[in-house]
């Protein structure tokens, strides 16, 4: 009979083992930890929204024209016809449950989640096709103190991480009056240089001119560097709205630098846009970035509701952490014969019980067992065999030291829990 070929993991997908020298999965999990620590700290709520949702939800709330969803989402017509999307990001699901599920009735809500993502992209270090995110949103709150609070949670995220190297960088992208009036100088500034720009952002000059100012094309660079600023646009409110983001940040203690080329192009962001940049991953640098989406809500049907939320990849942050300490069981039970073993069963459920962490092998003689103690760092080996058993005790041995005592069987769960 021929044998199967093995199936290959689906490419841009990782898999991850705890307990391996590059210690992703321990440093995936320490960042995780972290975020739900901090996330309480702050009084966000964790919500959970499903993995995929009808297309229309991304469509209408990324925009036709993006090339997440004209080129990178997976997309797919179920078996009842719908239309349906795996999530590439969060903002979209949760701002269409708030809608659906009647959450304005909590308004203001300060929200948090993490879990996979899903994009059909070119694999890179820190990118993959199905991702993971932690995602944190204040939704219907207009005042700049929540745009405030969320970076300044951030900046303690990395802080907590103990992730240096970051910068925070900040722009204002105006109230709807004050945007309208730079886009509209901003398509005269490129229609001026259309002819030199590159294909890509010919078309996004009719389609959304925002975002030539970030592009990364060198034929690009030279008209959007000399591009007007928002900042000779901005209404008396909307540079009010600016001025008491970055002063709340410097009550704070959050270090802050102006990025007047930091855009997000549709139409429903307002005011604040930021993101948390290192140089320590290349070109993609940014490692936790968001801004204020006042329109997004109304966008998909809902109610006027101003909010502002970010969104931080995992694995990225992965990248820039240490390594935590692996945790290690604290007690080893070693059993010899099958009688020790059956009676080892009951004894290592009871430590579990006590919340005493514990592991035992379940093959090999004395000396394999004991080595295997050893290297697993416990601090403490159970000895059980059958003279141990016949007098009603175990042995319990320092693993640090060799020294041992014979402990009741009745005493030893009081007795370990003790040491």
């Amino acid at each position: 009979m021929a044998r199967l070929e093995t199936p290959r993991p689906v490419r841009g997908t990782q898999d991850m083992l705890g307990g391996t020298p590059d210690a992703f999965q321990e440093r995936f999990a320490h960042v995780v930890a972290a975020f739900d620590r901090v996330r309480r700290l702050y009084g966000f709520q964790r919500v959970e929204v499903p993995v995929f949702e009808a297309t229309a939800v991304f469509a209408r709330s990324l925009g036709e024209s993006t090339d997440v969803v004209s080129k990178e989402m997976y997309t797919f017509e179920d078996r009842g016809g719908d239309s349906i999307t795996l999530r590439p990001e969060f903002t979209a699901g949760i701002s269409r449950a708030y809608i659906t599920e009647g959450w304005q009735q909590y308004a203001p809500l300060k929200v948090a989640t993490h879990g996979p993502l899903f994009r059909y992209e070119r694999p890179q270090k820190g990118r993959f096709r199905q991702f993971h995110q932690l995602d944190a949103e204040i939704i219907g709150a207009g005042e700049p103190g929540a745009d405030v609070e969320l970076l300044v949670m951030g900046d303690q995220l990395l802080r907590e991480l103990r992730i240096e190297g970051v910068t925070l960088t900040l722009n204002t992208l105006g109230d709807a009056e004050s945007r309208e009036a730079w886009r509209a100088a901003l398509i005269a500034h490129f229609e001026a240089h259309r002819g030199d720009l590159s294909e890509d952002s010919v078309e996004r000059l009719a389609k959304n001119p925002l975002r030539i100012l970030d592009s990364k094309d060198s034929r690009d660079r030279p008209i959007a560097d000399s591009a007007p600023d928002i900042d000779a646009y901005l209404t008396d409110a909307a540079r009010s709205f600016f001025d008491k983001v970055t002063s709340g940040l410097d009550a704070a203690g959050v270090a802050w630098e102006r990025n007047a080329r930091l855009v997000r192009g549709l139409d429903y962001y307002r005011h604040t846009a930021f993101e948390f940049v290192t140089d320590r991953l290349g070109a993609q640098g940014t490692v936790l970035g968001g801004g204020r989406y006042d329109g997004l809500i109304e966008n998909l049907g809902g109610p006027a509701t101003p909010a502002v939320g970010w969104a931080a990849g995992i694995e990225r942050l992965a990248m820039l952490v240490d390594a935590p300490e692996v945790e290690k069981p604290s007690v080893v039970l070693i059993p010899m014969g099958e009688a020790a073993e059956a009676r080892a069963t009951g004894i290592i459920a009871d430590l579990r019980r006590a919340g005493i962490a514990c592991d035992m092998g379940y093959r090999g003689n004395m000396k394999k067992r004991m080595q295997r103690a050893n290297a697993s760092g416990a601090g403490w080996a159970i000895i059980l065999g059958d003279d141990e058993l016949a007098r009603g005790e175990a042995a319990v041995r320092n693993l640090g030291t060799g020294e041992q005592q014979a402990v009741s069987l009745d005493a030893l769960v009081g007795t370990v829990t003790a040491l």
